[in-house]
Protein backbone atom coordinates (compact mmCIF):
# COMPACT_ATOMS: atom_id res chain seq x y z
CA UNK A 1 0.00 0.00 0.00
CA UNK A 2 1.53 2.91 -0.80
CA UNK A 3 2.46 6.16 2.08
CA UNK A 4 0.73 8.94 1.20
CA UNK A 5 2.57 12.09 1.48
CA UNK A 6 0.11 14.54 2.48
CA UNK A 7 2.64 17.71 2.90
CA UNK A 8 3.66 17.27 -0.67
CA UNK A 9 0.49 16.74 -2.27
CA UNK A 10 -0.65 20.38 -0.91
CA UNK A 11 2.75 21.91 -1.55
CA UNK A 12 3.26 22.80 1.94
CA UNK A 13 6.40 22.51 4.67
CA UNK A 14 5.89 19.90 7.66
CA UNK A 15 6.02 23.15 9.91
CA UNK A 16 3.51 25.09 7.65
CA UNK A 17 0.72 26.54 9.53
CA UNK A 18 -3.01 25.76 10.26
CA UNK A 19 -3.38 29.18 8.00
CA UNK A 20 -1.25 28.25 5.24
CA UNK A 21 -2.59 24.70 4.84
CA UNK A 22 -5.89 25.83 4.38
CA UNK A 23 -4.94 28.66 1.96
CA UNK A 24 -2.88 26.01 -0.22
CA UNK A 25 -6.05 23.84 0.36
CA UNK A 26 -8.26 26.10 -1.59
CA UNK A 27 -5.93 27.25 -4.17
CA UNK A 28 -5.47 23.40 -5.52
CA UNK A 29 -9.25 22.84 -4.60
CA UNK A 30 -10.20 25.29 -6.99
CA UNK A 31 -7.67 24.50 -10.09
CA UNK A 32 -8.85 20.81 -9.98
CA UNK A 33 -12.52 20.90 -8.78
CA UNK A 34 -14.36 18.77 -11.14
CA UNK A 35 -16.66 21.24 -12.30
CA UNK A 36 -13.72 22.60 -13.65
CA UNK A 37 -12.78 19.74 -15.18
CA UNK A 38 -15.17 18.11 -16.51
CA UNK A 39 -14.21 14.03 -17.95
CA UNK A 40 -10.56 14.87 -16.68
CA UNK A 41 -10.01 11.98 -14.53
CA UNK A 42 -6.33 13.05 -13.94
CA UNK A 43 -7.81 16.50 -12.18
CA UNK A 44 -9.96 14.04 -10.97
CA UNK A 45 -7.56 11.82 -9.51
CA UNK A 46 -5.68 14.57 -8.05
CA UNK A 47 -8.43 16.46 -6.29
CA UNK A 48 -9.12 13.74 -4.22
CA UNK A 49 -5.81 13.35 -3.02
CA UNK A 50 -5.89 17.11 -2.74
CA UNK A 51 -8.98 16.85 -0.85
CA UNK A 52 -7.89 13.70 0.93
CA UNK A 53 -4.72 15.67 2.38
CA UNK A 54 -6.59 18.43 3.75
CA UNK A 55 -8.94 16.34 5.41
CA UNK A 56 -5.70 15.31 7.69
CA UNK A 57 -4.01 18.46 8.09
CA UNK A 58 -6.56 20.53 8.27
CA UNK A 59 -7.42 18.80 11.39
CA UNK A 60 -4.83 19.27 14.31
CA UNK A 61 -6.11 15.82 15.99
CA UNK A 62 -5.45 13.90 12.81
CA UNK A 63 -2.69 16.08 11.79
CA UNK A 64 -0.74 15.45 15.04
CA UNK A 65 -1.71 11.59 14.76
CA UNK A 66 -0.09 11.82 11.17
CA UNK A 67 2.92 13.29 12.45
CA UNK A 68 3.52 11.18 15.03
CA UNK A 69 3.46 8.12 13.13
CA UNK A 70 4.49 9.42 9.77
CA UNK A 71 6.16 6.80 7.38
CA UNK A 72 6.88 4.38 9.78
CA UNK A 73 3.25 3.90 9.85
CA UNK A 74 3.71 0.49 8.32
CA UNK A 75 5.64 -0.54 11.26
CA UNK A 76 3.07 0.17 13.53
CA UNK A 77 0.60 -1.72 11.76
CA UNK A 78 2.75 -4.91 11.50
CA UNK A 79 3.57 -4.73 15.12
CA UNK A 80 -0.24 -4.06 15.80
CA UNK A 81 0.13 -0.76 17.86
CA UNK A 82 -3.06 1.14 18.65
CA UNK A 83 -2.35 4.69 17.13
CA UNK A 84 -5.90 5.60 18.08
CA UNK A 85 -8.75 7.25 16.01
CA UNK A 86 -9.56 10.62 15.20
CA UNK A 87 -12.96 10.97 13.46
CA UNK A 88 -14.82 13.64 15.47
CA UNK A 89 -14.28 16.58 14.16
CA UNK A 90 -16.52 17.11 11.08
CA UNK A 91 -14.49 19.26 8.37
CA UNK A 92 -13.35 19.73 4.83
CA UNK A 93 -14.13 17.04 2.70
CA UNK A 94 -15.00 12.79 3.31
CA UNK A 95 -16.56 9.93 2.20
CA UNK A 96 -20.42 11.86 1.94
CA UNK A 97 -18.92 14.17 -0.19
CA UNK A 98 -17.28 12.12 -2.59
CA UNK A 99 -20.17 9.82 -2.92
CA UNK A 100 -21.88 13.28 -3.89
CA UNK A 101 -19.17 14.46 -6.70
CA UNK A 102 -17.73 10.74 -8.19
CA UNK A 103 -20.92 8.62 -7.30
CA UNK A 104 -19.46 6.66 -4.63
CA UNK A 105 -18.25 3.64 -5.20
CA UNK A 106 -16.10 2.31 -7.60
CA UNK A 107 -12.97 4.24 -6.74
CA UNK A 108 -14.68 7.12 -5.08
CA UNK A 109 -14.12 8.55 -1.75
CA UNK A 110 -10.49 8.42 0.46
CA UNK A 111 -7.23 5.81 -0.41
CA UNK A 112 -6.86 2.65 1.05
CA UNK A 113 -4.01 4.40 2.96
CA UNK A 114 -6.56 7.25 4.40
CA UNK A 115 -8.77 3.99 5.10
CA UNK A 116 -6.04 2.27 6.70
CA UNK A 117 -4.71 5.30 9.08
CA UNK A 118 -7.72 6.66 10.32
CA UNK A 119 -11.41 4.34 9.47
CA UNK A 120 -11.41 1.36 8.09
CA UNK A 121 -10.35 -1.70 9.86
CA UNK A 122 -7.48 -3.72 10.86
CA UNK A 123 -4.26 -1.75 10.90
CA UNK A 124 -3.94 1.48 13.98
CA UNK A 125 -7.52 0.38 14.97
CA UNK A 126 -6.37 -2.86 16.35
CA UNK A 127 -5.46 -3.87 19.77
CA UNK A 128 -2.71 -5.79 20.29
CA UNK A 129 -3.16 -9.97 19.99
CA UNK A 130 -5.58 -8.97 16.81
CA UNK A 131 -8.39 -8.38 18.76
CA UNK A 132 -10.29 -4.97 17.12
CA UNK A 133 -11.61 -2.32 19.36
CA UNK A 134 -15.11 -1.25 19.34
CA UNK A 135 -14.54 1.87 18.06
CA UNK A 136 -17.36 4.73 16.46
CA UNK A 137 -17.49 4.88 12.78
CA UNK A 138 -16.26 8.05 10.62
CA UNK A 139 -18.62 10.91 11.22
CA UNK A 140 -19.54 12.15 7.09
CA UNK A 141 -20.53 15.65 6.48
CA UNK A 142 -22.15 17.41 3.52
CA UNK A 143 -23.87 20.40 2.40
CA UNK A 144 -27.47 21.51 1.68
CA UNK A 145 -28.27 24.92 0.13
CA UNK A 146 -31.63 26.46 0.10
CA UNK A 147 -33.59 29.77 -0.42
CA UNK A 148 -34.80 31.60 1.74
CA UNK A 149 -38.11 30.82 1.32
CA UNK A 150 -37.34 26.81 1.82
CA UNK A 151 -35.49 27.94 4.87
CA UNK A 152 -38.69 29.74 5.82
CA UNK A 153 -41.23 27.05 5.17
CA UNK A 154 -39.26 24.14 5.85
CA UNK A 155 -38.22 21.52 3.18
CA UNK A 156 -36.81 17.68 2.82
CA UNK A 157 -34.05 16.74 0.10
CA UNK A 158 -32.65 13.27 -1.22
CA UNK A 159 -28.96 13.62 -0.73
CA UNK A 160 -26.64 10.20 -2.14
CA UNK A 161 -24.98 8.65 0.26
CA UNK A 162 -22.29 5.95 -0.40
CA UNK A 163 -24.89 4.70 -3.01
CA UNK A 164 -28.13 4.76 -0.87
CA UNK A 165 -30.66 8.28 -0.95
CA UNK A 166 -31.33 9.64 2.39
CA UNK A 167 -34.08 12.44 2.68
CA UNK A 168 -32.76 15.24 5.03
CA UNK A 169 -35.80 17.34 6.43
CA UNK A 170 -35.05 20.21 7.44
CA UNK A 171 -37.82 22.52 10.33
CA UNK A 172 -39.32 26.12 9.17
CA UNK A 173 -36.44 28.67 10.34
CA UNK A 174 -33.48 26.98 10.09
CA UNK A 175 -30.45 29.56 9.80
CA UNK A 176 -27.26 30.08 7.03
CA UNK A 177 -24.52 28.36 9.00
CA UNK A 178 -26.35 26.03 11.16
CA UNK A 179 -25.32 22.53 11.50
CA UNK A 180 -27.34 19.23 11.47
CA UNK A 181 -26.58 16.12 12.91
CA UNK A 182 -28.12 12.91 12.14
CA UNK A 183 -26.88 10.01 14.45
CA UNK A 184 -25.99 6.70 12.92
CA UNK A 185 -25.81 7.82 8.81
CA UNK A 186 -21.95 8.35 8.95
CA UNK A 187 -19.22 5.22 8.47
CA UNK A 188 -20.10 1.79 9.62
CA UNK A 189 -17.92 1.03 13.01
CA UNK A 190 -15.42 -2.32 13.86
CA UNK A 191 -15.28 -4.05 16.38
CA UNK A 192 -19.28 -3.48 17.17
CA UNK A 193 -19.24 -0.05 18.06
CA UNK A 194 -21.50 2.05 16.61
CA UNK A 195 -22.08 4.03 13.63
CA UNK A 196 -20.32 7.93 12.81
CA UNK A 197 -22.73 10.58 12.83
CA UNK A 198 -23.96 13.01 9.51
CA UNK A 199 -23.28 16.50 10.19
CA UNK A 200 -25.26 18.99 7.53
CA UNK A 201 -24.08 22.29 6.79
CA UNK A 202 -27.22 24.62 5.90
CA UNK A 203 -26.16 27.47 3.23
CA UNK A 204 -29.25 29.49 2.72
CA UNK A 205 -28.84 32.22 -0.38
CA UNK A 206 -29.42 35.58 -0.40
CA UNK A 207 -33.18 36.69 -1.41
CA UNK A 208 -32.95 40.17 -3.47
CA UNK A 209 -36.12 41.29 -1.13
CA UNK A 210 -34.88 41.03 2.01
CA UNK A 211 -31.88 40.72 4.91
CA UNK A 212 -32.18 38.12 7.39
CA UNK A 213 -30.77 39.35 11.08
CA UNK A 214 -31.81 36.48 13.44
CA UNK A 215 -35.73 35.50 13.20
CA UNK A 216 -36.25 39.03 11.95
CA UNK A 217 -36.32 39.97 8.28
CA UNK A 218 -35.15 43.84 6.85
CA UNK A 219 -36.91 45.82 3.47
CA UNK A 220 -37.31 48.85 1.49
CA UNK A 221 -40.60 49.84 0.58
CA UNK A 222 -40.11 52.76 -2.58
CA UNK A 223 -43.08 55.15 -1.91
CA UNK A 224 -43.79 58.17 -4.37
CA UNK A 225 -43.54 61.88 -3.11
CA UNK A 226 -47.13 62.27 -2.99
CA UNK A 227 -47.94 59.35 -0.95
CA UNK A 228 -45.62 59.98 1.82
CA UNK A 229 -46.87 63.71 2.02
CA UNK A 230 -50.59 63.04 1.82
CA UNK A 231 -50.44 59.47 3.88
CA UNK A 232 -52.20 56.71 1.57
CA UNK A 233 -51.97 52.86 1.04
CA UNK A 234 -48.80 50.78 -0.30
CA UNK A 235 -48.14 47.41 -0.47
CA UNK A 236 -45.42 45.35 1.00
CA UNK A 237 -43.45 42.28 0.29
CA UNK A 238 -43.70 39.66 3.22
CA UNK A 239 -42.32 36.13 3.58
CA UNK A 240 -46.47 35.45 3.08
CA UNK A 241 -47.17 37.83 -0.45
CA UNK A 242 -47.54 41.07 -0.50
CA UNK A 243 -49.56 42.87 2.40
CA UNK A 244 -51.19 46.35 2.02
CA UNK A 245 -49.49 48.89 4.47
CA UNK A 246 -51.08 52.11 6.31
CA UNK A 247 -48.30 55.45 4.93
CA UNK A 248 -49.44 58.23 7.52
CA UNK A 249 -49.30 60.75 6.25
CA UNK A 250 -45.85 63.15 6.64
CA UNK A 251 -43.86 59.77 6.27
CA UNK A 252 -40.09 60.86 6.47
CA UNK A 253 -37.64 58.88 4.34
CA UNK A 254 -35.50 56.81 6.11
CA UNK A 255 -38.56 56.04 8.80
CA UNK A 256 -38.62 52.43 9.67
CA UNK A 257 -42.15 50.64 9.90
CA UNK A 258 -42.22 47.43 12.47
CA UNK A 259 -44.71 44.57 11.39
CA UNK A 260 -44.98 42.08 13.78
CA UNK A 261 -44.82 38.39 13.39
CA UNK A 262 -43.96 38.76 9.97
CA UNK A 263 -40.55 37.70 9.89
CA UNK A 264 -38.55 34.59 10.25
CA UNK A 265 -40.31 31.47 12.19
CA UNK A 266 -38.61 30.60 15.09
CA UNK A 267 -36.71 27.31 14.44
CA UNK A 268 -38.59 24.59 16.84
CA UNK A 269 -41.32 27.00 17.67
CA UNK A 270 -43.69 26.91 15.03
CA UNK A 271 -45.91 29.32 16.44
CA UNK A 272 -43.29 32.03 16.88
CA UNK A 273 -42.18 34.43 14.46
CA UNK A 274 -39.57 37.44 14.42
CA UNK A 275 -40.45 40.55 13.07
CA UNK A 276 -40.58 42.88 9.62
CA UNK A 277 -38.96 46.19 9.70
CA UNK A 278 -39.92 47.77 6.67
CA UNK A 279 -37.68 51.25 5.68
CA UNK A 280 -39.56 53.84 3.84
CA UNK A 281 -37.71 55.28 0.60
CA UNK A 282 -38.77 58.34 -1.16
CA UNK A 283 -38.33 58.74 -4.40
CA UNK A 284 -38.24 62.56 -6.40
CA UNK A 285 -39.83 63.13 -9.30
CA UNK A 286 -37.32 64.08 -12.36
CA UNK A 287 -39.43 64.53 -14.95
CA UNK A 288 -41.78 67.70 -13.90
CA UNK A 289 -44.17 68.93 -16.46
CA UNK A 290 -44.09 73.19 -16.53
CA UNK A 291 -47.27 73.06 -15.21
CA UNK A 292 -45.98 70.67 -12.00
CA UNK A 293 -43.22 73.27 -11.73
CA UNK A 294 -44.73 76.13 -10.86
CA UNK A 295 -47.54 74.18 -8.69
CA UNK A 296 -44.88 72.89 -6.50
CA UNK A 297 -42.76 76.42 -6.90
CA UNK A 298 -46.14 78.25 -5.55
CA UNK A 299 -46.21 75.51 -2.79
CA UNK A 300 -42.71 76.52 -1.81
CA UNK A 301 -43.99 80.02 -1.88
CA UNK A 302 -46.84 79.65 0.52
CA UNK A 303 -44.37 77.75 2.98
CA UNK A 304 -41.99 79.97 2.83
CA UNK A 305 -44.51 82.91 3.70
CA UNK A 306 -46.13 80.92 6.14
CA UNK A 307 -42.93 80.41 8.29
CA UNK A 308 -42.04 84.13 8.22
Amino acid sequence: MEYKDYYTILGVEKSASQADIKKAYRALAKKYHPDKNKGDKVAEDKFKDISEAYEVLGDEAKRKQYDQLGANWRQFQNAGAGGGQYYGQPGGFNEADFSDMFGGGGGGGFSDFFQQFFGGGGGFGQAAGGRTRARKGQDYKADLELSLTEAYTGTSRLINLNNQQLRITTKPGVADGQQLRIKGKGGPAAGGGVPGDLYIDIRVHPDPRFERRGDDLYTTLPLDMFTAILGGQAQVNTMNGQLKLTIPAGTQAGKTLRLRGKGMPVYGKPDQFGDLYVKIEVNLPTDLSAEERQLLEKLRDMRQAKAV
